[in-house]
């Protein structure tokens, strides 16, 4: 793994390339399984479509997925002078988790990103939700302003309708903002896993948007199996890196939870453990991180179960992953708990050492970006020869885009 003194010698420079705006996927496929697959094979490349996934795997693979589900984040409120805000819901502020916020029949607040903050000074938002044939009005008022985000109340006064109702029926999709256009219709469908089940990200896991029921049945004629993590994707994702080295970007921080299964799974598989997407790379990673700290200060770590950004280049742990895995479970079964909870804000760059993933599915992302830091992390400078060949071959490009499958 590399020293702190070579990660702040980083460029972000070193990881740009030109991105012309037509291979940016707009749209999604027809089908889902009928996109691209690019397969890097310890270094060698090769074509494929989505459809021939479940036969380029190795058998008794674990493939890994993120089963959260977009929620339809983006809110429009006009007021009397005709002036529109929009307030894009981030972190859920009262109730802090997510379930229990989304369950409110009354009041929640939520940390937002306000547009047009300059028209709405004071005072309450007022917007109309229809739900079957009853009209419900949620209004919204600032609590507190922190600068870049907002503190924002919603009150309705129907008790009959959770917030997750109103965000349902009043909400939309918050698809990528590099698509450049407003979400639509297909949007509230192809934005979303086929397997998504828990409601909380603002950006999709899109590397599991190529997935079908037809391709995740086929899996198992080729003794692949498969497990589920949730981590909520934030609007961070799209934060550009804007700092010379990558030592200076302020990574950010994501909510996760997994399961005793998983674990369980995790220590006892002996074939490949496949990450589907960037965000199940970063989940199990921060686990193994999260089991280190467990194994060596239990109690101390308790309060507060979050990874640090750099805290995987400082530590250089040696602790073997059945260990680290095997804490969690110690950890789980002192709280008679059968799942944890918890935060990470890990950033992954070249000279780190995965200590879980062992292959990874992928999207094409954004020059410059720390999820193109982490694809390089993997394969290695071999990056350069990948973007170039699909670019070269029409691959698409970002979340509507084809797909990768990296091994070694």
């Amino acid at each position: 793994m590399k020293t702190d003194h070579q990660i702040s010698a980083i460029s972000v420079e070193t990881f740009d390339y030109n991105l012309p705006d037509e291979c940016i996927a707009k749209y999604p496929l027809e089908q889902r399984d009928k996109s691209k697959l690019l397969f890097w094979n310890n270094g060698k490349i090769s074509d494929h479509t989505f459809q021939q996934l479940p036969s380029l795997l190795p058998e008794n693979s674990l493939l890994v997925f993120n089963n959260t589900r977009v929620i339809r984040a983006r809110l429009h409120f006009t007021k009397k002078t005709g002036a529109r805000i929009e307030i894009f819901i981030l972190d859920p502020h009262q109730p802090s988790d997510y379930a229990l916020n989304f369950q409110q029949t009354r009041e929640c607040s939520w940390k937002c990103i306000v547009g047009n903050l300059k028209k709405w000074k004071s005072g309450e938002l007022t917007h109309a939700v229809s739900i079957g044939n009853e009209t419900v009005a949620i209004k919204a008022s600032q609590l507190e302003n922190n600068g870049d985000t907002v503190l924002v109340k919603f009150e309705w006064e129907n008790p009959r309708f959770t917030f997750a109702e109103l965000l349902d029926a009043a909400g939309s999709i918050p698809i990528p903002p590099y698509l450049n256009r407003e979400s639509e219709t297909i949007d509230q469908t192809r934005y979303q896993t086929v397997y998504s089940k828990i409601k909380g990200s603002v950006a999709a896991p899109t590397a599991g948007l190529h997935f079908t029921d037809e391709v995740l049945n086929t899996l198992s004629t080729r003794n692949i199996s498969t497990a589920e993590l949730t981590l909520h994707v934030g609007a961070g994702t799209f934060q550009p890196v804007k700092s010379e080295t990558i030592a200076r970007h302020e990574m950010h921080t994501e909510h996760f939870s997994v399961n005793r299964a998983l674990v369980e799974k995790l220590m006892s598989h002996n074939g490949k453990v496949i990450a589907v997407g960037t965000t199940s790379v970063r989940t199990l990673e921060s686990i193994y991180w999260l089991g280190c700290k467990l194994k060596e200060a239990p109690k101390s770590i308790a309060d507060e179960m979050f990874v640090e950004q750099w805290e995987p280049y400082q530590n250089n742990s040696d602790i073997e992953k059945t260990e680290a895995l095997g804490a969690i479970i110690s950890y789980m079964d002192m709280n008679h708990a059968d799942h944890i909870e918890a935060a990470t804000q890990i950033i992954i760059v070249p000279g780190y050492q995965f200590k879980i993933v062992e292959g990874l599915i992928t999207n094409f992302h954004q020059p410059k970006s720390t999820l193109l830091l982490l694809i390089s992390a993997y394969v290695g400078n071999d990056w350069q020869l990948i973007y170039a060949h699909a670019l070269t071959n029409e691959y698409r490009f970002l979340s509507y885009g084809d797909s990768n499958l990296y091994l070694k």
